[in-house]
């Protein structure tokens, strides 16, 4: 089930957050995400097409190089079955 079909065949990869990009709030953020992935079983290619996302900006978010929009994390938090805020305080943000 991918959300967002029509967002699907134009993706372009984003470049790392130029001003937040290794913070420790996307560190923190980046680490839930990846942990709440895989205990869910989706690898970063199938949760991102799910999504409608590069599987590529799926690692660089995990690896706390983005910045998700606040759209990004309701689609992050609906995937993986979990409310926007629990996903924040799981990060402790």
């Amino acid at each position: 089930m991918v959300l967002y079909p029509s967002i699907v065949k134009d993706m372009v990869m984003a470049k790392p957050s130029p001003n937040y990009g290794g913070s420790p709030e996307l560190i923190a953020l980046g680490k839930v995400v990846r942990k709440l992935r895989l205990n869910k079983g989706f690898s970063q290619e199938s949760l991102a097409n799910e999504m409608g996302l590069d599987r590529s900006y799926m690692g660089g978010i995990e690896r706390g190089e983005h910045n998700p929009t606040l759209f990004n994390l309701i689609k992050i938090s609906r995937t993986l079955g979990i409310k926007v805020s629990d996903l924040l305080n799981q990060a402790k943000l």
